[in-house]
């Protein structure tokens, strides 16, 4: 069954990683899928895999922290596959640095990508949601966001936020039936770290889990959602000791 046939899902990170798993998975359940990161060859070999096993999908090239650029993300969405019916807001780094040696550059580089790109996204996701009658909005967040990283100060801070604009996405949108729900993994198999994150063997997520997730909630009926959720592998630390 294709849960999703037909949903046009926008999801942005997508060139590796959690996006990358995502978007296939939502392909795989039938949805339009555009894809949207920086890397423009690595979203066009993406696409043509898709293409080649009957998914239907999109690359859309974009650095999400640049306002025109998602306005053109939206519009190129629009003049493909029409208006969004899911978001994903995926796109992130992350950062390792103690605090007195963060520099303000650096920081608001974080911030720009981690969150200032989420609420760009989704202010455009929401134009078109509220006109289409509805839709989903995905945030991926982080443990982070509930035990902090040490020498991670803007990337924890940034996924602390990201829960905050997922609980007012989600209040703002309830009378639209628009639901947001933020996605907090644990240590997952990914491009964000790399060297590190991409490396992982054991005690982590695939990707492929939290795109059947995203699945899961965006094919609840439209008048139930998902709010907030921590995934995370059954042995890490998160739960404490033994």
């Amino acid at each position: 069954m294709e849960a999703l046939k037909d949903w046009i899902a926008i999801v942005t990170g997508a060139s590796s990683g959690i996006g990358l798993g995502i978007a296939r998975e939502l392909a795989n359940e039938g949805a339009i899928v555009i894809l949207a990161a920086r890397r423009a060859e690595r979203l066009k070999g993406i696409v043509t895999e898709m293409v080649s096993k009957g998914r239907t999908a999109f690359a859309v090239p974009a650095d999400l922290a640049r306002e025109e650029d998602v306005l053109a993300l939206f519009s190129e969405t629009e003049r493909l596959a029409g208006p969004p019916d899911i978001l994903v807001n995926n796109a992130g780094i992350a950062d390792d640095t103690p605090v007195e040696d963060l520099s303000l550059e650096r920081w608001r580089e974080v911030l720009d990508i981690n969150l200032t790109a989420a609420f760009l996204c989704s202010r455009e996701a929401f134009r078109r949601m509220k006109a289409k009658g509805g839709g989903r909005i995905f945030n991926i967040g982080s443990l982070s966001a509930k035990i902090p990283r040490p020498h991670s100060i803007a990337y924890n801070a940034s996924k602390f936020a990201i829960e905050g604009l997922t609980r007012s996405l989600a209040l703002d949108g309830r009378d639209h039936n628009i639901t947001a729900t933020v996605i907090h993994p644990g240590q997952t198999i990914s491009s964000l770290v790399p060297g590190v994150t991409d490396q992982l063997s054991e005690n982590a997520i695939q990707p492929s889990v939290l795109g059947r997730f995203v699945v899961l909630m965006a094919s609840l009926p439209p008048d139930i959602a998902v709010l907030d959720t921590t995934i995370l592998p059954v042995k890490v630390p998160f739960l404490g000791r033994g």
